[in-house]
């Protein structure tokens, strides 16, 4: 990987390695908070420069790292014109909200749990912008649906700000499961999940009969992450979130990521009839309607949310358009969008911060108050309404431009009509802002006497004016970029100038009329907004809320009548639905004949399988006698064991009886608190049920393991068994696989093991305190006890059994390798020997002797088997490969070592910590009841028993 790779990767890194950092450092101040969190922010904006002069250049810079190439998984980046375009007002405008946000919270506000938020949202977001994998890109665009909810919803205390962070995850969310369809069968189309091998097979997708359904669905994640119309209603519920969030999500990041998305894949499904009609059609009714709602909201942050819904329409119409021309005026209006909106969010902020309120109507006059907020906010509205001068007003005019070419079902005049209109309520609703807000009389009724906030807070809004009177006075500042960008969203080699100045043009006449009409719809504002609130319209909010209720009370129907708490109905739902769907892929399978004859069957194996069936067939007829269940479980274990070693499968007889004998001895301590018969649960109907489903699923299973035996079928066994000395270093093929080959699996499982025993223990630490407790303690333990609880025979038979056993135990972890063993079976015998301890002398004697906690024998053999994989990436090879080589050392004869023996021993420590978990969480609910203990490691004292003898006598 290049040198540029490696500053890609470090890129997307940045933000993800921060967010640890934030809440950290909120102990050490505010100011240190935002510090650390703009760090990150501002190496990888600097990073990013370094890498702008190539891209500008044309260049495009590429990493990657393979996960699983064999599904087309990987972590691959690349930058071109559009990343850079994105990736840059990222991370510029995370800078900027990160010293406006300093000052805009309270000190009631957990400062450095936002900065977190904050942080990972920027991610998520660069993640989208520079994802090369359609996978990954996926993965990131869920990821900015849950850390934008977590910012939305920051102000927990607020009713409306935890509905529409919900609303917003629902609807983005939605539509991200759909958007997921799409990316999938583009992949499929084009034989590749990379975005760059997808963005040049575009005839080949169009030309697919797959390409209408991706582009439906495609554009459903894109249309409801960028508020289009109908799912334009969850951004405006959405301003309940502080103004900063306002500010960078909705005006410069995540509403543009539906955006983005549609001119990523512009080269892919653009130039269609379909393309043209949704898309442009969509976009444009978006931007008339958020326009003229947007012209009738009296709460600030609610008009410039409509305005943002209206923008993104306009953006989402130019990309639709289809043409190279309306592709660079998206690009360019992208980041005049960025320029004024977020400082206007901004200067919302600061008016609400100042004046205790957002009401339009309660506000006017602040211009004599609040002279720097003033000028701030007319310079970033009069952009909005594509005033000259301003860079809004050049890309509003590139958009006129375009659509006064653009038939619409064959009329030449509803799109242009309808643009004008759009920019003519732009116009009224920008007017509006200033006029309503700023102008006029002074008033002596605010909420809060206002006045121009401290430098830090108006220094990003500030910034952000200047540019926007930048841009519009010498537009060939953003040439570079918006080139850059077009080219890549186009993939032609475009060359736009930029200039104030196109002469008189139809756009010019159709801009002239927009202001002049957005200056008398600003007049007659007042009997207009009468009448808009008499007028009965359909509230998307309402509809939605509607909809959502519905759901639930289907979803809540459905459950509660499958959802009783009987596990009997769930497990006859899951087992009949398996074996109808394994009855339907068995017919449609078109199996073929028979390729082996039976082999013969020997009389003992045969009397061994009928007595196997009849101790089944008494499990299920003697099930409610707790102890005699659990002797037949055992036998059909055993019976298990034999067939093993029958089968020449000595690895799996050895374990079979090592798991039978630990269960059965945990199973036994178990049933010691439960009564013997447990009550009939089920009726004869659902007995008769039950046996028939059961032998449906079993016979199933059966007929399916008659079938692979009876055919010749390819597995990988033989490569296991090729490979399991040469690869692994080993002669004992189930062993390799284990700790080599199918290492990462074992490690799986012995963390679920380790997660078991302490669940275990969680549990009976939560049943010793409460009503269970209680029960306990007035269990009588006297009752039917025998005296002689701890015999002597069996205390020193123990005693001689624990060297043995621990010996034996050694001895299977050493040859595990090559002869059957192992750290797993290693560890349950070393368990089955400090479990005849506990039984014979008791719990609180042997307990008394232990030198060390079992959670500590968990956590060392997980760390210790976690250790030895990740040692395989000092040599450079995948995760849990195994090393081993030999050594001779006179006068011992040459013998193998493995760093398979160092992961075996992780899997011994945990399997036996966990496993003595379990019996300590066990015994200590009979020692709570009062059960009483030995002195000594038996029952029987010899001095006692002498006083006894006397006594007689």
């Amino acid at each position: 990987m290049s040198h540029a790779g490696h500053l890609l990767f470090i890129i997307a890194l940045l933000p993800f390695i921060g967010a640890l950092v934030p809440g950290l450092m909120i102990r050490a101040g505010r100011t240190a908070s935002a510090f650390f969190t703009a760090a990150p922010t501002a190496l990888a904006l600097v990073m990013l420069m370094i890498l702008a002069p190539a891209v500008l250049r044309g260049e495009v810079i590429q990493a990657e790292i393979e996960w699983l190439p064999q599904l087309g998984l990987s972590a691959s980046f690349f930058l071109d014109g559009l990343g850079l375009l994105f990736a840059g007002m990222i991370l510029g405008m995370g800078l900027l909200i990160t010293l406006y946000a300093r000052f805009y919270l309270s000190s009631a506000d957990p400062m450095g749990q936002f900065y977190t938020y904050l942080l990972l949202f920027q991610g998520a977001m660069l993640g989208i912008v520079i994802s090369d994998n359609i996978l990954l890109l996926l993965i990131f665009w869920e990821l900015t649906s849950l850390s934008s909810f977590l910012l939305i919803g920051y102000w927990k205390h607020l009713p409306e700000g935890r509905q529409g962070a919900r609303m917003a995850l629902a609807v983005t969310g939605a539509g991200g499961l759909a958007m997921i369809g799409g990316m999938l069968i583009l992949g499929n189309i084009a034989g590749s999940y990379n975005l760059t091998d997808i963005l040049q097979a575009g005839e080949a997708i169009r030309a697919s009969e797959w390409y209408l359904p991706a582009l439906i669905l495609i554009l459903l994640g894109a249309f409801t992450k960028s508020a289009q119309f109908p799912f334009h209603f969850w951004l405006p519920h959405a301003m309940a979130a502080p103004t900063p969030v306002s500010a960078y999500l909705h005006s410069a990041t995540m509403v543009k990521a539906g955006v983005f998305l549609m001119a990523r894949m512009w080269p892919v499904l653009a130039g269609t009839d379909a393309w043209f009609y949704i898309v442009a059609t969509t976009g444009l009714v978006t931007m008339v309607l958020g326009a003229l709602i947007a012209l009738f909201k009296d709460d600030l942050k609610a008009l410039l949310a409509f305005s943002t819904v209206s923008h993104l329409g306009l953006l989402t119409m130019l990309l639709g358009f289809g043409t190279e021309a309306a592709a660079v005026a998206a690009v360019f209006h992208i980041i005049n969008h960025l320029t004024f909106k977020a400082a206007l969010f901004m200067t919302a902020g600061i008016v609400d911060h100042e004046t205790h309120t957002r009401d339009i109507k309660r506000l006017g006059g602040l211009r004599h108050l609040m002279p720097v907020t003033f000028l701030i906010g007319t310079v970033a509205a009069l952009s909005m309404a594509g005033i000259p001068l301003f860079n809004g007003f050049l890309s509003k005019e590139m958009m006129l431009e375009e659509a006064s070419h653009t038939d619409w079902f064959g009329s030449q005049y509803a799109v242009p009509v309808l643009a004008t209109l759009g920019a003519l309520l732009s116009v009224a609703y920008s007017f509006r802002f200033v006029a309503h807000v700023f102008l006029g009389p002074q008033r002596d009724d605010y909420p809060h006497m206002p006045h121009d906030p401290p430098f830090g807070m108006w220094a990003a809004p500030a910034l952000l004016a200047t540019l926007v009177i930048a841009i519009g006075v010498a537009p060939f500042l953003a040439e570079g970029i918006v080139t850059a960008a077009a080219n890549a969203v186009t993939g032609a080699d475009l060359h736009p100038h930029l200039k104030i100045w196109h002469g008189v043009t139809p756009a010019l006449w159709k801009s002239a009329i927009a202001v002049a009409g957005g200056a008398l719809l600003l007049m007659l504002h007042r009997p207009l907004d009468k009448g808009w609130i008499a007028m009965p319209r359909p509230e998307a909010k309402a509809i939605f809320d509607r909809l959502v209720a519905g759901i639930v009370a289907v979803s809540r129907g459905i459950t509660d009548s499958t959802h009783n708490g009987a596990i009997s109905r769930y497990l006859a739902i899951f087992t009949v639905t398996a074996v109808a769907l394994g009855y339907i892929a068995y017919a449609g399978s078109g199996l073929s004949a028979p390729t082996r004859d039976m082999l013969p069957v020997p009389l003992v194996i045969a009397v061994g399988w009928i007595m196997l069936i009849v101790a089944t067939i008494s499990v299920v007829g003697m099930h409610h006698h707790r102890f005699r269940a659990l002797v037949l479980i055992g036998i059909i274990g055993l019976s298990i064991s034999a067939g093993f070693v029958y089968l020449s499968a000595p690895d799996l007889a050895l374990t079979q009886i090592s798991v039978e004998t630990v269960t059965i001895m945990l199973l036994l301590l178990a049933l010691h608190f439960l009564p013997k018969l447990t009550p009939k649960e089920s009726s004869t109907g659902l007995r008769l049920r039950d046996g028939l489903i059961g032998l449906a699923a079993g016979g199933g299973v059966g007929a399916l393991a008659y079938a692979f035996l009876m055919r010749d079928i390819d597995t990988i066994s033989g490569f296991h068994v090729a490979n399991s000395y040469e690869g692994g270093g080993g002669t004992n093929v189930v062993n390799v696989i284990l700790v080599d080959f199918r290492g990462y699996d074992t490690y799986g499982e012995i963390i679920v093991l380790g997660i078991a025993g302490l669940l275990i223990y969680a549990l009976m630490h939560a049943l010793l305190d409460g009503p269970s407790a209680r029960r306990l303690k007035n269990t009588d333990y006297s009752e039917d006890r025998s005296r002689d609880r701890h015999p002597l025979m069996m205390v020193v038979v123990t005693r001689v059994l624990m060297p043995i056993a621990m010996v034996v135990g050694l001895y299977i972890f050493l040859r595990g390798h090559n002869q059957p063993g192992g750290g797993f079976v290693a560890g349950l015998v070393v368990a089955i020997a400090l479990l005849m301890q506990y039984m014979a002398s008791g719990f609180a004697w042997t307990q008394e002797r232990k030198r060390i906690e079992y959670h500590t024998l968990i956590g060392l053999g997980v760390v210790i088997a976690g250790l030895t994989g990740a040692g395989a990436w000092l040599a450079g090879k995948p995760f849990l490969t195994s090393a081993f080589t030999y050594i001779h050392l006179p006068p011992i004869e040459e013998f193998e070592l493995a760093t398979a023996m160092l992961f075996d021993l992780g899997v011994f420590l945990t399997v036996l910590g966990a496993v003595m978990l379990m019996l300590y969480s066990l015994s200590r609910i009979a020692r709570f009841a009062g059960q009483t203990v030995n002195e000594g490691p038996m029952d029987y004292d010899p001095g006692e028993a002498a006083k006894d003898r006397d006594t007689e006598d």
